[in-house]
């Protein structure tokens, strides 16, 4: 019998298990074969676990996942838009066969469920993402993680829980299903709107939400993704300092905070579905869809990947089956005439609106000017400034690549003096050939190895630039996803200027001082960059210098005036 708009889920399906079953499990956990999940992993487990993924019982197996991925159905014919699978490496899912258990591991050691396995199988990827996110373009990160970042290898099964992930920060607003429904009988709430965001809030997004509880007659629950979320977007400590602060712009006892741990995939239409099953589990009667719901903009040919109403059109179409009532709102606009923010179809003809982009104010927190009033609360324009100060206090990284031989190591070196001139912040130099020898010495050649080497070289340059120091990187870095995967890892924490040296390869063989592409040529050395293993040009770096035509000192000069005309190093490059 399906369930009325509006009616809570009665039944959700935890799957940890019971002390007397822990203590049991703990000790076959010894001898079984392990998996460290990844953070990715983790936040589908904990979902999984407490029962925000019901009906699930674990990850699904082949069928379901094929299922889910064509008709947004499990093959028990149940609503279920995501696929939510364990993928492994194939090394480890040779051991594997259905009927095999699995200990799941946290980072820190802790065993937090086991699998029994059911399912063990190679995806067709390219279908996955063609079929989830509507189109198979890099520049989505759906895309890219699955391509570049998920393992060959899927496992399907059901778990059986031993413990939830820790958790140890914001503890006060984390909540599991079940204790979110207790929480909302303890208060009364007997209708609750939830809004879900993965930005900070600012007045727009306080008013569309006061007005949706009230279209609903709900309380509202501000239930914000802290899991991953989408390249760029601001960290989760700002992101609920923030949702804090404006939770004091609400009337009493109207709205509540929690954090949803969530991986998301940034599937537009079919998100927004998942997005109110899972509300739904967690007892919230309506939810909130506004426009381009988990959308992650435009793609490589500049054109959105999804209609900004296909979101809501979708759940609307859906809404008997979900079991919970969706409330759909459009963009609200600033109209100066009036004085109030409103939807953009009520705005009186010939009235004036205001509208200040993603992209106008993270330029105004970057330069350090004045924001609007109209715009947001000066206790959240606070925190930003704090966690985004502008650019010339901010860390930030140069991530140099090309050929062997192309000059990097020597323009970096340059570099790098004329910045400790300058004496703005601390440098260091993260020199391939260096980094190969302290940091990767037991690392190959094999493209698994050089992207575990950059990934190294990313690791530290972050935090180097998340203390606002100077990271300068030059390693060859080949590949276009590993460095883009350097560039959204740094990127989070401050600014990351990718230099690409594009000195052709006639003239680094030319340049050959230890004979490494003669060697090459002649069959000596396998996997040589640019010979027998190929070299992925960058297509949107920041700097690009060809040393053919440019001696050292002047690349690393035209370097520095790039970071002065961005904001990086302010008039204090004037005295290098």
């Amino acid at each position: 019998m399906r369930r009325r708009p509006g009616e809570p889920r009665s039944r959700i399906l935890p799957l940890l298990c019971d002390r007397a079953r822990v203590a049991a499990l703990r000790e076959e956990a010894l001898g079984l074969p392990s998996w460290d999940l990844t953070f990715h992993q983790i936040w589908d487990l904990e979902l999984l676990l407490n029962g925000a993924f019901s009906p699930l019982r674990g990850y699904l197996g082949e069928k379901d996942w094929r299922s889910a991925c064509e008709t947004m159905r499990l093959a028990d014919g149940t609503l279920w838009p995501i696929p939510v699978t364990l993928d492994v490496k194939e090394p480890f899912a040779e051991k594997l066969s259905p009927g095999r258990r699995v200990a799941l591991l946290h980072p820190e050691g802790m065993v937090l469920a086991i699998l029994t396995v059911s399912d063990v199988w190679r995806p067709d990827r390219e279908a996955e993402a063609a079929a989830v996110f509507g189109t198979t373009d890099e520049t989505h990160p759906g895309v890219f993680l699955l391509r570049h970042q998920t393992n060959p290898v899927y496992l399907g099964g059901t778990l059986e829980g031993l413990e939830l992930p820790p958790h140890h920060t914001f503890q006060h607003l984390r909540f599991t299903p079940l204790q979110l429904r207790a929480q909302f009988e303890r208060l009364g709430w007997k209708r609750i709107a939830a809004f879900q965001t993965r930005n900070p809030m600012h007045r727009a997004h306080v008013d569309l939400t006061r007005r949706a509880a009230q279209e609903a007659a709900a309380h509202l629950l501000l239930h914000p993704v802290v899991g991953r979320t989408s390249p760029g977007d601001v960290d989760y400590f700002t992101r609920v300092w923030c949702y804090e602060a404006v939770l004091r712009h609400y009337p009493s006892g109207l709205a509540m905070l929690a954090l949803l741990p969530l991986a998301m995939r940034m599937a537009g239409p079919r998100e927004a579905l998942w997005h109110a099953l899972i509300r739904k589990n967690h007892g919230c009667t309506h939810f909130v869809v506004g426009r381009d719901h988990a959308g992650p903009g435009a793609g490589s040919e500049g054109r959105p990947f999804y209609d900004p109403d296909e979101a809501r059109e979708l759940c609307l179409k859906y809404q008997g089956e979900l079991g919970i009532a969706i409330v759909p709102f459009e963009e609200l606009v600033y109209c100066e005439d009036l004085g109030q923010y409103m939807p953009r179809r009520e705005v009186p003809q010939g009235a004036r609106t205001l509208v200040l982009s993603g992209t106008e104010l993270r330029r105004r927190l970057r330069e350090g000017a004045d924001i609007p009033d109209w715009f947001s609360y000066p206790e959240v324009i606070d925190q930003l400034r704090r966690s985004y100060p502008p650019r010339s206090q901010q860390g930030f990284t140069v991530f140099f690549t090309g050929l062997s031989g192309a000059g990097k190591s020597t323009i970096a070196n340059i570099l790098v003096a004329k910045l400790m001139e300058i004496g703005t912040r601390p440098v260091t130099l993260l020199d391939g050939d260096v980094v190969r020898k302290n940091l990767s010495s037991e690392l190959g050649f094999s493209r698994e190895h050089r992207d575990l080497n950059i990934r190294r070289i990313s690791f530290v340059a972050s935090e180097i630039t998340k203390n606002r120091g100077i990271a300068i990187c030059a390693p060859i870095a080949p590949y276009r996803s590993t460095r883009r995967e350097a560039r959204e890892l740094i990127g989070q924490y401050g600014g990351f200027i990718e230099v690409y040296i594009a000195t052709p390869l006639e003239v680094c063989e030319k340049r050959d001082r230890k004979g490494l592409y003669a060697k090459a040529r002649a069959g000596l050395i396998k996997e040589f960059t640019g010979i027998d293993d190929p070299y992925e040009a960058p297509e949107k770096a920041e700097v690009v210098i060809d040393t053919a035509g440019s001696p050292a000192e002047e690349a690393a000069s035209k370097i520095v005036l790039f970071l002065q005309k961005e904001g990086y190093i302010g008039e204090q490059a004037d005295r290098g």
